[in-house]
């Protein structure tokens, strides 16, 4: 007998070849992924063909030509999936989607009802991916991006309109059957006034036929997709439904038409069983769907603020058109109390606008010519003309929608768990059911089957793992939506549960702590020169750079009314200082550490440096002509949350470093005021990620917050990285989270809704779990023998929905989280403002 190895084959877009040697490494690097029986590269194509002998493992293949410098092509598709109810329909989409050949990632979401996938390109597509879905009974279509938000809460909307409908159309019906029966059990008189004139027989007959236009109407649902899906292997929550129910009915139709059938002592109905079971499963998805609605009002939020139209500029007229015609660079009027269109700069006129939705913060900020503004906010006062700078997509707006949805789509590391014991849940439940029956049949009391049926059918409709499937995804919904209105940003949706593992919290000094606009403070002489000599000289070495501090000394020569000469052979010497020629003469400024590495005599000035860091100022050091000429000290003035933003975050426990370039004595001076930790002195721009490594010793996790081109590295670096939204777009798209006002109060406010949301989810996975392990026993008859007690098949039903609604109503409370800090906090609690040196005059 010979043994057949199944080949499969993969397909890859690769990004980065350019010759006969890229195609070479490349398809090295491929051959020695395991599996790979084959590996060929097209240049042309620029793509590749593998050969497995076995499953084809798309995650080696993305790492490898990762590690070659040859990059996977990777797309990601969003899919909207029907019929998805439970945990079990999600881990099902998941197993299907992910056992796709090339498919990186999928993220299942119940609460969005949605399913994120990642996959690599070439070799399969969106549209089959939703085939995939639809294939294993969840039907699917590709999520239309542009629109995709809105459909969502109108789709939402109608469905809870829909099942509103259906729950007054079922109880309508339901009502009379529990009356008729129930009221009999539970009033002796009322079962006799019934015996006494329509009879028992008429009653089973009316409760069968309303019971009957119950199920075949409002609960159809549950038998056209419960079945299939126990027919396939796969049941869900649907499949449950319809077999407990299915079996109430039917045992009661046998009753009422061929009770000869039924051993003697049996003849009993559970025709209200059924009804109300489907009522309030009915009123269970009805409350779920208005809940799921509100927990994408965030989002929902946001699309509001875009503005339908925009006034036009045009050879002088203005014309009204829709805001998707607008194009870069048209100019555009807006009018006091109407919301700006597109991201743009004010090119004429001055008001105030209301950013509060973008950043958070309440009080509307001055615009004049020159400044940005953003797509989305609100004029309050004054008309003003601005350009366009991002339309469409390119909006600060649009890429905040974009953020949220993702984060609001990711899948925590908390929630795998969470899948992995849900996938087999429901077929033990259906075995714990048939075992319950068993049990009961062979040890149970008389009537025996009548108890068997009862607690069978309320194993399966108690265990319906519904509350499990919603215990995460509503939470991390509402969070992340909160967390945008507070301007938080979660890029990366599984930084909300990495920012919990956080030991330290490492901030970059300038711009982040500090204002990052220095000003000349000192200037202490060495030399022949007088003070306006040398910071004309200074000032015109300095004019060639873009770094703040030589804003600072151009604002000082200024102040002076100094005019500076023209500088040449202008270089940057990174991370120590910079030297230019200005009128013959050689400048050289920079830390001491240049002054050093050109052995330049400091003729005490040292000390003197040592006295000004020691005041949490800047010392700077000018040489003219290899001959140290003054000390300069410069003061960034920290922001005005800063001291309040440490304070809040010792109280959370943790603790903050200050990464900086400064030297050693000025560092460790700011750092006492304001109640810094851990201090890293002296670091040159490229090496932030060696001090995070540094910071990471003894097994500390590190977030790091910076906001300039320079703190990329390390954003990526960190275990959770931070950026101030304000900062360049190089910062916000190496970091997981962003921080919309540029406030430091952000960073307080990221880890507080970090906290209450996992807090949340514990809570809700807590009793999604514990409901199910506490009431099954109940249900299966755990307290007969003691109390005499069987839980109906009703109050099951009702505690199931229930337990849904609980996850759902609990994961809403986190839209009505407050800022940690707000614009009324004072600037430290329980600590005095910090005083700082006053810029030079």
């Amino acid at each position: 007998m010979s043994l057949v190895i199944r080949e499969i084959y993969l397909t890859v877009q690769i990004d980065g070849l350019t010759c006969a040697s890229c195609v070479k490494r490349t398809q090295k690097a491929l051959a020695e992924v395991p599996g790979v029986q084959q590996a060929d590269v097209n240049l042309a194509s620029e793509s590749a063909t593998l050969r497995f002998s076995g499953a084809a493992d798309a995650v080696a293949v993305r790492d490898a030509l990762d590690r070659a410098g040859y990059p996977a092509r990777i797309d990601r598709a969003i899919l909207n999936i029907q019929n998805m109810n439970c945990a079990s329909c999600v881990g099902r989409v998941d197993k299907a989607l992910a056992a796709v050949a090339g498919v990186l990632e999928v993220n299942v979401n119940l609460a969005a009802e949605t399913a994120t996938v990642t996959y690599l390109a070439g070799h399969v597509t969106a549209q089959e991916l939703a085939r995939t879905a639809t294939q294993a009974g969840y039907p699917a279509r590709l999520q239309d991006n542009a629109t995709a938000s809105s459909d969502a809460h109108d789709r939402k909307e109608a469905e809870a309109s829909e099942l509103a409908r259906r729950v007054l159309f079922a109880a309508v019906l339901a009502l009379p059957v529990f009356v008729l029966e129930m009221g009999g059990h539970m009033v002796p008189a009322f079962h006799d006034w019934i015996a006494r004139t329509i009879g028992m027989q008429s009653s089973w007959i009316i409760q069968f036929t309303l019971t009957t236009l119950v199920l075949i109407g409002p609960g159809r649902q549950f038998y056209t997709k419960g079945f299939p899906a126990l027919l396939r292997g796969a049941p869900d929550m649907n499949s449950l439904v319809a077999v407990g129910t299915a079996a109430a009915y039917g045992f009661s139709v046998i009753a009422t038409f061929a009770p000869e059938i039924l051993p003697q002592g049996t003849q009993a109905v559970y025709f209200e069983a059924a009804a109300v079971i489907v009522v309030l499963i009915l009123v269970g998805r009805w409350l779920e769907a208005r809940a799921k609605g509100r927990t994408g009002e965030a989002i929902h939020k946001l699309l509001n603020l875009q503005s339908k139209t925009a006034t036009l500029m045009r050879d002088g007229d203005m014309v009204e058109i829709p805001v998707d015609q607008v194009q870069t660079d048209d100019t555009l009027l807006v009018r006091p109390g109407e919301r700006i269109a597109v991201d743009g700069i004010v090119t004429d006129g001055e008001s105030h606008v209301d950013e509060s939705m973008i950043t958070g913060e309440p009080l509307p900020v001055s615009k004049a010519s020159g400044d940005e503004v953003v797509g989305g906010t609100v004029n309050t006062a004054g008309s003003f003309r601005f350009r366009a700078t991002r339309v469409g997509a390119d909006t600060t707006l649009a890429q905040i929608i974009r953020m949220v949805e993702q984060a609001q789509g990711a899948k925590l590391p908390i929630q795998g768990v969470v899948d992995r014991v849900t996938l087999w849940f429901v077929p033990a439940v259906i075995a714990t059911a048939a075992l319950t029956v068993l049990i009961w049949l062979l040890f149970g009391p008389a009537p025996v089957l009548s108890h068997a049926l009862v607690a069978g059918v309320a194993v399966l409709i108690i265990a319906c793992p519904c509350a499990m499937g919603l215990a995460t995804p509503t939470s991390i919904m509402v969070g992340t939506g909160r967390a945008a209105e507070m301007g938080v940003l979660f890029r990366k949706g599984d930084a909300l549960q990495a920012l919990q593992g956080i030991d330290v919290v490492a901030f970059d000094k300038t711009g982040t702590l500090t204002e990052g606009r220095p000003e000349v403070t000192d200037i202490h002489l060495a030399g022949e020169l007088g003070e306006d000599e040398v910071l004309r000289l200074s000032a015109a070495a300095e004019s060639a750079s873009e770094h703040p501090i030589a804003q600072a000394f151009l604002r000082a020569a200024d102040a002076r009314g100094l005019d500076l000469p023209a500088a040449s052979e202008f270089a940057s010497i990174t991370g120590h200082g910079l030297r230019a020629t200005v009128e013959r003469r050689q400048v050289l400024i920079g830390a001491d550490r240049l002054m050093i590495r050109e052995n330049i005599d400091m003729q005490g000035l040292d000390a003197t440096a040592a006295d000004l860091g020691g005041a949490g100022k800047t010392p700077l050091y000018v040489a003219i002509d290899g001959k140290i000429a003054a000390a300069i000290a410069v003061a960034d003035p920290l922001k005005p949350a800063t001291n309040a933003a440490i304070a809040a975050l010792h109280e959370q426990g943790l603790k903050v470093a200050m990464i900086t370039g400064d030297n050693r004595a000025t560092a460790q001076a700011i750092a006492t005021r304001i109640g810094i930790d851990h201090v890293v002195a002296e670091v040159a721009p490229e090496g932030k990620v060696t001090a995070l490594d540094t910071l990471r010793e003894d097994g500390r996790k590190v977030a790091f917050v910076g906001d300039g081109i320079n703190d990329a590295p390390a954003l990526a670096h960190a275990d959770i990285g931070l950026a101030i939204g304000t900062g360049t777009d190089v910062a916000i798209e190496a970091a997981d989270v962003v921080l919309m006002s540029g406030d430091l109060r952000g960073v307080v406010n990221a880890f507080d809704i970090s906290a209450r949301t996992m807090h949340n989810i514990h809570q809700n996975l807590f009793w999604a779990f514990g409901y199910n392990t506490a009431l099954i026993p109940v249900a299966a008859g755990l307290l007969y023998p003691a109390l005499g007690m069987l839980l109906s098949p009703m109050l099951a039903a009702g505690a199931m929905a229930l337990s849904s609604v609980f996850v759902l109503v609990n994961a809403l409370r986190l839209r009505r989280v407050r800022p940690v800090l707000s614009e009324t906090d004072t600037p430290a609690r329980g600590r005095s403002p910090a005083p700082h040196p006053a810029p030079a005059q």
